[in-house]
């Protein structure tokens, strides 16, 4: 992934803050003194409280999500462990069988083919985990698990640059898994290719959601997609999710507002700006996206792309506070 051309930035007010403000001043009642209203009949206020009672939502009762952190962050050194994981290693083929391994009874579709680069040919597998819901749509959510072709001699092993959202995709699927889902289905796609094999640019990156966003527009599936989100660089142990103003604005404030929920709002949109990543594609052809990264990774952004992105860096409490907003965020897709 790669940052915009404008900086990442602390807003001064969001513009989801400055409408909610707005709409306080206007509910505060003026000092003038209003004319009092007609006092209605036993009988009127008995209809009018019954149809306010019949026009209001249900409250939710759901119970808050919950990811087992511990594994997802088991999982994540697992996949580091495989050190360099470049499109075509053999690490690479090791950790495709490692996901494929996790996935074993599921509902899984391959999407390969072989990227012609600056660098040679590469082949590319993205792979695909559906859990049918029982709504017409799908939510997808896209993770990478390819490191970079160019760090490949550096002892690079991507704990949280493609490890991490790896193992958040594994602990997904185990949390959907063997359940019936009364709402849209979800889709898992571990994406591949992400990385530029030589130096970022719109033909050298996003090799395996390019190929497949082209693929999803034409047999339709562009269509039934209500929301994809990228997970990407999310187990930081310093974590705080950026504001991607390349994402669409009504799923980013659902996300934030899934994170209200479990009381984890800090942690998401202290900082703003464009950010390239696997959603670009999606967002190229009017999908609703967000591109859920923390782009900060160490002051500076000193661990981004090297040998120093290692476990130790990373949380599982990072892990958990990702994992269970998105659950959540899938919650709140489902009632829309």
């Amino acid at each position: 992934m790669r940052l915009g051309a404008t900086s990442l930035r602390v807003p001064l007010c969001p513009p989801w803050l400055r409408f909610s403000l707005a709409l306080l001043v206007l509910s505060t009642p003026a000092c003038t003194k209003p004319n009092p209203a007609p006092t209605p009949s036993t009988a009127a206020t008995a209809a009018i409280a019954k149809s306010e009672a019949a026009a209001a939502p249900a409250p939710d009762s759901a119970p808050l999500p919950h990811i087992d952190a511990k594994r997802a962050f088991e999982y994540t050194r697992e996949v580091a462990a495989f050190g360099p994981r470049y499109m075509g290693n053999e690490a690479h083929k090791k950790l495709e069988r490692y996901i494929l391994d996790h996935l074993k009874g599921d509902q899984i579709e391959h999407d390969d083919f072989t990227a012609d680069t600056v660098e040679g040919k590469f082949p590319v597998h993205n792979i695909i985990a559906k859990f049918p819901g029982k709504n017409d749509g799908i939510i997808a959510i896209l993770g990478h698990y390819d490191t970079n072709y160019p760090l490949r001699n550096i002892g690079y092993v991507g704990a949280n640059d493609g490890g991490s959202s790896t193992a958040i995709l594994l602990e997904f699927a185990n949390q959907l898994r063997a359940k019936s889902r009364d709402g849209y289905s979800v889709w898992l796609v571990w994406t591949d290719g992400e990385e530029a094999v030589k130096s970022w640019s719109d033909s050298d990156s996003l090799y395996g959601t390019r190929h497949l966003a082209e693929k999803w527009e034409k047999d339709g599936t562009l269509k039934k997609i209500k929301a994809l989100m990228v997970m990407d660089m999310i187990g930081d142990a310093d974590l705080n999710i950026d504001r991607d103003t390349n994402s669409t604005p009504w799923l980013l404030d659902l996300i934030y507002a899934a994170a209200q929920k479990e009381g984890n709002q800090s942690h998401f949109y202290a900082r703003q700006g464009p950010i390239e990543d696997d959603h670009i594609p999606f967002v190229k052809r009017g999908v609703p996206v967000a591109d859920v990264i923390d782009l900060d990774y160490g002051y500076n952004n000193v661990f981004h792309h090297t040998a120093q992105d290692t476990m130790d860096k990373l949380s599982p409490r990072s892990l958990e506070i990702v994992g269970n907003t998105i659950l959540e965020t899938i919650h709140l897709l489902d009632q829309r």
